[in-house]
């Protein structure tokens, strides 16, 4: 795969640079690419962010098309299986959630966070303020009031959470 044939043509050029991959990704690949992933990941000192969406099957599939069942059971195979193994300071796999208004509200994020808190409370978890681009461009930007609920309600199970695109909350 091409992150192996990137880190072999560094190691044969006899470049001393760090060069981590990283994988960002809804994380429904069969189990044997998603476990290849997170061995490259160790290996160079990246890490795996899953995004999830959303925790209601249903509501994943109205907005996605598929279903979330895979990536939920991914996310628990790595958070089980190699979570921990660097220690705290690089984690090796995070999560995040883009808060959708009028699909993502506060109950949503506090089932994943629940989740999430069940595998490990340290794994950390960015709460994303949406902008409507691409296919919902008629949505709005997250409100502050919800963005400020979710940041709560996650708290309350996870240890490291933050809010990412602060920025936009300016536009909401």
């Amino acid at each position: 795969n091409l992150a192996e044939i990137i880190l072999e043509k560094i190691k044969n050029d006899g470049e001393r640079r760090i060069f981590r991959i990283c994988w960002e990704w809804n994380g429904s690949g069969n189990r044997n690419l998603v476990e290849k992933c997170m061995e490259i990941a160790i290996k160079t000192g990246g890490n795996i962010k899953f995004d999830l969406k959303s925790f209601s099957e249903k509501l994943n599939l109205a907005m996605c098309g598929v279903s979330n069942k895979r990536t939920y059971e991914n996310f628990k195979f790595l958070a089980e299986n190699y979570f921990g193994t660097r220690g705290k300071e690089m984690p090796e796999i995070s999560a995040c959630t883009l808060m959708v208004p009028g699909y993502i509200n506060h109950e949503e994020v506090e089932q994943i966070a629940k989740f999430v808190s069940e595998l490990n409370s340290e794994i950390p978890y960015s709460l994303l303020v949406f902008h409507g681009d691409y296919q919902m461009k008629d949505l709005p930007i997250t409100p502050r009031k919800q963005a400020e609920k979710c940041l709560e309600v996650a708290k309350i199970y996870l240890k490291n959470v933050n809010l990412g695109n602060k920025f936009l909350l300016g536009f909401s």
